[in-house]
């Protein structure tokens, strides 16, 4: 498991810090949110972090063939970002998306399922783990293609507009697919029709094993939102309450018909690019910098601080998503598996 700070510990810390505020001095989550959202924001992200180690354990044991992309270290980002969507609101996904679809409201029995490829996955276990969808919550899927996904969200926000829909499209992208023809093509058009969809950049530093310092011409990604006439905002993607409130804003804009905005979070994935990533390309220092700015004991600090949950509310919510993951495993590893004589079934091409 990754090193997060027990409740306990995290509890110390602040009580050693400023004593708790109150009124607008608070971070605009504890603005804007109830109490009752906020705790469930810190379950999804404690059960993406669990989910992930969950699937990274599986494999190790031999349970999950292939490979897979963990977003562990990033889970500000993806519950930040969906925090104000609708169930009819829609996200597209990328190769590592296991946390948007969680953020969304999936459900991780059958994200493990599709991880084993069994028949009750979200895709009946055809996608694994760099395709899973579902539609009914409005997660059109996860794309392993650098970038897929950009277009896919434009289509989507043009057909909300011409139906007249009040609903909105999140586009989840990596860093790597920002110098991909289809970001430059998706944000032009979703700017000429002032289409409800906002891009959200998950800045995690690198595209594979390629930095943004030698791959990115401008310093911030957002700043490339001023030559398609958007805004462009770059957040702290380890912090929650910046997530939310640069997604509130630009999801609040979209509804209003004026328009996509460009978000840029910058975060940081504790591990390599996949599992086959040796991960040489990173020095142990610049990992463990970021480890201690741990997204999940971050937002633990400061729900103690704002008197939002106690110590053993933490506990209880830790505890409540072990089980939730120990079950998920258990109804995968139970699941059958699909009829080989039905394995061109449900799988489609154009």
């Amino acid at each position: 498991m990754s090193a997060i700070p027990r409740s306990s510990e995290v509890a110390d810390a602040a009580s050693q810090g400023v004593a708790p505020r109150g009124g607008d001095n608070r971070p605009f989550a504890f603005r804007h949110f109830p109490a009752e959202v906020l705790r469930d924001a810190l379950r999804q992200m404690h059960l993406i972090r669990r989910f992930e180690e969950g699937a990274e354990e599986s494999y190790m044991r031999g349970l999950i063939h292939g490979t897979m992309h963990l977003s562990i270290g990033q889970e500000a980002s993806a519950v930040g970002v969906c925090l104000p969507l609708t169930e009819t609101d829609q996200i597209t996904s990328t190769h590592r998306g296991h946390g948007h679809c969680i953020a969304k409201g999936a459900e991780v029995g059958k994200m493990f399922a599709e991880f084993f490829g069994k028949e009750t996955g979200y895709c009946r276990g055809r996608g694994g783990s760099m395709h899973i969808a579902d539609v009914a919550k409005g997660n059109l899927g996860a794309n392993g293609i650098v970038g897929g996904g950009l277009p896919i969200a434009v289509g989507a926000a043009l057909s909300m507009k011409m139906q007249r829909r009040p609903d909105v499209v999140v586009s989840f992208f990596g860093d790597g697919a920002n110098n991909e023809g289809a970001f430059h093509e998706a944000l032009n058009m979703a700017s000429i029709w002032k289409l409800p969809v906002v891009f959200v950049c998950e800045n995690n530093k690198y595209g594979m094993s390629v930095s943004t310092e030698r791959s990115t011409a401008v310093k911030n990604i957002a700043e490339r939102a001023v030559a398609y006439a958007m805004p462009g905002v770059t957040v702290d993607g380890n912090s929650l309450s910046d997530v939310s409130e640069a997604s509130v804003t630009a999801i609040e804009r979209a509804r209003r018909g004026e328009g996509p905005t460009l978000i840029e979070c910058k975060t940081y994935r504790h591990r390599g690019h996949s599992k086959s990533d040796r991960n040489r390309y990173r020095t142990k220092e610049e990992i463990d910098d970021w480890i201690s700015k741990d997204p999940i004991g971050r937002f633990e600090a400061e729900m103690l601080e704002y008197g939002v949950v106690n110590a053993a509310a933490i506990d209880e919510i830790r505890a409540g998503v072990e089980r939730e993951i120990a079950e998920g495993i258990e109804f995968a590893r139970n699941s059958p598996s699909p009829d080989p004589s039905e394995a061109t079934r449900f799988v489609y091409t154009a």
